[in-house]
């Protein structure tokens, strides 16, 4: 099944990091990435997460005639922005097939697959383990 569909000239792609799920929305504009109903910068105040997101529109020469509107629930910030990155790459790979080279290059298609490891009863966290006493 294919994360991303296209309806009515607008893409509707998903992206996936850690716990967070971003819903990525790409139509036709003037460049704008809105998320959470805020501007990227306003919504990410650190400059790393917005590099982070504008990435894949790097490896693709995006030439601003394109608005992101992008919804994105859990996780923190740096999972939302991993979640964001990926769902922009899905959008513009399903927009253009000319991207998917530059995209899959730069490995913004493959979902990030390390997750928080669960903790074990018996044990003090994941794989810490309460101290052991022969005697």
């Amino acid at each position: 099944m294919s994360e991303a569909k296209k309806i009515n000239n607008v893409i509707f792609a998903t992206g996936r990091r850690k716990t967070s799920v971003a819903r990525v929305r790409i139509m036709k504009g003037s460049g704008k990435i809105i998320v959470n109903g805020r501007d990227v910068n306003e919504y990410f105040p650190a400059g790393n997460y917005v590099m982070i997101i504008r990435q894949p529109l790097e490896a693709i020469n995006f030439k601003n005639d394109q608005d992101l509107l992008i919804n994105v629930r859990g996780g923190g910030l740096s999972g939302q922005a991993g979640a964001i990155r990926h769902g922009i790459a899905r959008g513009f790979d399903l927009l253009d097939e000319s991207n998917h080279s530059a995209l899959k290059a730069n490995k913004f298609l493959t979902r990030d697959p390390r997750m928080v490891e669960r903790k074990k009863y018996g044990q003090k966290k994941a794989r810490k383990r309460f101290q052991f006493s022969k005697r």
